[in-house]
Parts: C-alpha cells; structure tokens; sequence
C-alpha cells in the first residue's frame, strides 16, 4: 500500500498488444534511472487486461495505460488525478465524455520523433528512386531501368508538422530537400523553409515532389487528402503516410496509381487496420504497403513512454502540470 505521501502511479497494460508497448516493472526501473529522486515518492502498482483495475484504481493517483476500463470512473477512481496514454493518438478514447472532470489527459508525443525521422530518411529516397516501382517489377519479373535524379533540390511538403512531422522536416531538410510545412495555425518551425496554413493545402499541392503526411486523426482532417487533392499533384509526384490511414483516400491514391497519374506511394497507416487481406492495396502496382511501424522503436518504445510519465509525476508532486497535456474537443 502507498503511503499518504506516496504518488499511486498505476501501469495497465493489454496482453494482445505488441510487448514492445508494454511498461513492464523492468522497463520502469529501466526508466526510473533518470529520476531517482522519485524512488521514495511513488507507489507503483501493475495490471494485465483490467484483471485488478478496481482494486488499484481505488487509491491510484495516476494511471498510465492505452485501453482501459472506462464507465464510471470518478466512481472507480476517486483519487484519479492523471492519466498518460503510451500512445500519440487516441481514436479508441474518442469522445471524452468519460474523462472525469478536473483529470488530466497526457499522450506521449515525441517518444516516436527520433525512429520516424530515421523511417522516414529511408522513405524518402525510396520515393525518389522509385523503389516501390521496382519492387513491383521484381515481382513480375520485368527488366526495367528506372534513372533518377538526385533528391536535393526536391520538394518536400509535409502536412501535419507536429513532433512526428517536424522529424519527417528534418530528414528532408538534411537530405537537401526544399522543406514547404502545412499547418492548422501557420506557426513557423525550424526544419521547414515555408511554413503555410491548411487553407493554402491546395495551392502548395502542385509544388511537391514528395507529399508527407503527418497529421493527426481529427474532424478536421478525416479524408482530407482525397481523389481532388491527389489531382493536384504532379504525375512524377509520390506520397508518404505515417500519420493516419483515414486523413487519405486510399482507394483514389490507389486508382492514381494504376492509371499512371502519381510516381509511386509508400504508406504505413491504414484505415481499418490491420490492413485486410483482400485489400485492393496489396496489389497496386507503384505501392510499398508498411503495417504501421514506422516510428515505434522496439528497444526504446516502452522506457521512453515510462520516461516521459515520470517527468510529469516529478512535475505533480512539484504543483506543476504533466507534460503533453491533450486539450479537451481536440484528438492530439
């Protein structure tokens, strides 16, 4: 049991989830290195499935899990303070109308910044060379040589320039590329030459060589790349999605494909996942299809998040707000 000092950080976690996902107690003590001063101040408690939610969340300051048990929480957790989610987004929470009020919300943004940033290198010179294309060639055992140019000089406009984004920017900008970053308020970032509003998304479509998308799933951008946006590229144009599946028209991405309108497309986010088997995706002729692994680092994943959660506790015993606070009405 916690003493009355004692911050009761509770840890559930999914049994059907990858275990790269999972806080496990080794991966807390892995983590707790870099903030020993919280040995003595939390109570840490773990659960599998909801087997002992009630039970732990009946005196659980904070709670760090992905899906959990959610009807009648201020009820079940009466001394719930915070939760972090081990997750950027969180669809599956949506609406959050369950989220007591005075509880803070916090997702891990930023623990994926450094592996979608080396995912996104390798993509990006795939587009440019083709790759996909000639994946596909090996498969029909066609002989074709496919030159390229260089990728410096090309342009790279990137929707959506939060943490995972802003890493997709950085790659580009180390490759030489030209950098055009669409955000919802414009603000400039450091990795991105222009930085332009949504409402310009259109008008800077024309412009890219490469298109990245790395928005978040909200109102506001479901299905906002469809088949007119996709028109509006160039045909040596490609597209890269890491961000999430339902922001882009697949289907009409797949049909530019295959009528020879787009150069070629790599995507790693689908809608629904995973992908099913009779997907018309599989077999797109110019399609590289990744099953949503871009960003998540398997030896690091899970102590980065756990990182992350302790820096908020130290930051709640000290009277201040947790880090990564999500806004109530948004989904990031």
């Amino acid at each position: 049991m916690p003493t009355p000092a004692q911050f009761h950080l509770h840890i559930e976690r999914l049994s059907a989830q990858n275990p790269l996902f999972h806080i496990t107690p080794k991966v807390m003590a892995q983590a707790m290195r870099a903030s020993p001063a919280l040995a003595d101040q939390i109570h840490l408690t773990y659960g599998v499935d909801g087997a002992d939610f009630d039970r732990q969340m009946r005196q659980a300051d904070g709670l760090i899990g992905w899906r959990f048990p959610r009807e009648d929480l201020s009820a079940r957790a009466p001394r719930l303070r915070w939760i972090q989610l081990t997750g950027s987004g969180f669809e599956q929470l949506q609406p959050l109308d369950w989220l007591p009020k005075g509880v803070m919300l916090s997702n891990n943004r930023g623990v994926h910044a450094h592996k979608a940033g080396e995912f996104a290198t390798m993509a990006l010179l795939m587009l440019n060379c083709r790759m996909p294309v000639m994946t596909a060639n090996q498969r029909a055992a066609h002989w074709q040589q496919i030159f390229t140019p260089s990728i410096a000089g090309k342009t790279l406009v990137v929707l959506g320039v939060g943490n995972m984004g802003g890493a997709v920017a950085r790659a580009g900008r180390r490759l030489g590329m030209h950098v055009i970053g669409i955000r919802r308020t414009g603000t400039s970032h450091p990795a991105v030459h222009e930085m332009r509003p949504l409402a310009e998304l259109r008008e800077i479509l024309p412009r890219a060589d490469i298109l990245a998308i790395t928005a978040p799933l909200t109102e506001a951008t479901r299905g906002l790349i469809g088949a007119p946006e996709l028109a509006r590229l160039r045909p040596d144009a490609a597209v890269l999605n890491i961000g999430r599946g339902a922001v882009l028209d697949s289907a009409a991405l797949a049909a530019m494909l295959r009528a020879g309108k787009l150069s070629c497309a790599m995507l790693d986010v689908f809608d629904p996942e995973p992908l099913p088997a009779d997907s018309e995706l599989w077999s797109t002729p110019g399609l590289l299809v990744t099953p949503h692994c871009s960003s998540d680092d398997q030896a690091a994943y899970a102590r980065k998040t756990a990182e992350l959660a302790l820096r908020s506790v130290a930051r709640m015993i000290a009277g201040k707000r947790p880090l990564n606070l999500v806004r109530r009405g948004r989904s990031y």
